[in-house]
């Protein structure tokens, strides 16, 4: 019996997926009850008026030919929000299993848990020690119950990487009980290579990836649940069909080419200067207290009056986010790193007294 087998609900394995209509792009198509006309203003190759492939494969073959993994390995959903839920809904049997946070981190990996009824364990990371993984408290908390670690790398709100052998020690330690989920929403912008490679050691070891961040395609709605066959195929049973619009699908496709590819990894690497150049200058400013180290494309930074530099920014034209409130972040606002210019203006306007 594989991993994905022993760790999944019950209720999952014995699911029948849903049988969608056949799929046959050369066949005319008088068996899906679509409307044989597009509408007026449908510019798209496939037609709106046809449902899309009822599972992404050509756009999952060239999402795993990105992310350097066969096929089988990967199961595209919308952004990574839908594989969090994905993992949580094939894996979390309610009221009766956990999943394991380090706060402060990526808000939706409770709310996808809280939403199929499993508790939620928490281990923070060591504020001071720079957000590291609090390892002895992550082991610990396996004997809870916890059926998904959620490691978020870097990290969101941090921006911090975590150390990969701290992170293959813990799925080594969860081996045959949990599956250790590594999402690398922001691993363009990190030195670290990706977990990608140590899937195949480490079968309870997923990875979560996705084209929002660094290839500019967050309103596309596009990301990869990235683990071992058997684990993607059993994810597959819980996506809907048709779950990939046709414009994603078409946007994506022209995205992946070779010449938008090289336009994307320069502007990761203007990214990267960048959020170097800003957190200087931020740091330089006397109402900064401290600008935590980032490997992602925002930065963390805790201000003597937060308050009153949201209130600058917004006058600049800028928003940024308020994690002031927070317990684990007091006085503490998350920039994204701009272009050059936005990054300019935002500094000038920050140090207006």
């Amino acid at each position: 019996m594989s991993l994905a087998a022993r760790l999944a609900r019950p209720e999952i394995l014995a699911l029948e997926p849903y049988a969608h209509a056949s799929w046959d792009p050369a066949l005319e198509r008088l068996h899906a009850n679509e409307n044989p006309w597009r509408y007026a203003g449908d510019t798209s190759a496939a037609g709106l008026n046809r449902y899309p492939e009822p599972a992404p494969r050509a756009l999952e073959a060239r999402l795993a030919a990105l992310y350097g993994v066969a096929p089988e390995w990967l199961v595209a959903g919308r952004g990574s929000d839908e594989g969090i839920d994905l993992l949580a809904r094939a894996f979390l049997t309610p009221y009766r299993d956990a999943v394991l946070l380090c706060p402060p981190t990526f808000g939706m990996y409770a709310l996808a848990a809280r939403l199929q009824g499993a508790a939620v364990v928490e281990a923070p990371l060591r504020r001071e020690a720079g957000w590291a993984l609090d390892e002895t408290a992550v082991l610990a908390a396996l004997d809870r119950g916890v059926k998904l670690v959620f490691l978020c790398t870097p990290n969101n709100p941090t921006g911090n990487a975590l150390p990969r052998a701290t992170v293959l020690r813990i799925a080594a330690a969860a081996a045959e009980r949990a599956l250790v989920v590594a999402d690398e929403a922001y691993a363009e912008f990190a030195a670290d290579a990706s977990l990608v490679a140590e899937i195949s050691r480490h079968p309870n070891l997923v990875v979560l990836r996705t084209l929002s961040k660094a290839y500019a395609l967050a309103g596309a709605r596009v990301g990869a649940v990235i683990a071992e066959p058997a684990l993607a195929a059993l994810l597959r049973r819980v996506l809907p069909p048709y779950a990939m619009p046709t414009p994603t699908a078409e946007t994506v496709a022209a995205a992946l080419e070779p010449g938008p590819l090289a336009l994307a990894r320069e502007h990761i690497a203007t990214l990267i200067a960048e959020r170097a150049r800003l957190a200087a200058a931020l740091a330089a400013l006397p109402a900064v207290r401290r600008v935590w180290p980032s490997e992602a494309n925002f930065l963390l930074v805790e201000w003597a009056d937060a308050a009153r530099a949201l209130a600058a920014a917004r006058r600049a034209g800028f928003v940024l986010r308020d994690f002031s409130g927070r317990p684990e972040t007091p006085a503490a606002l998350r920039i994204t790193v701009g272009t050059p210019a936005q990054n300019q203006r935002l500094l000038e306007a920050l140090a207006t007294p």
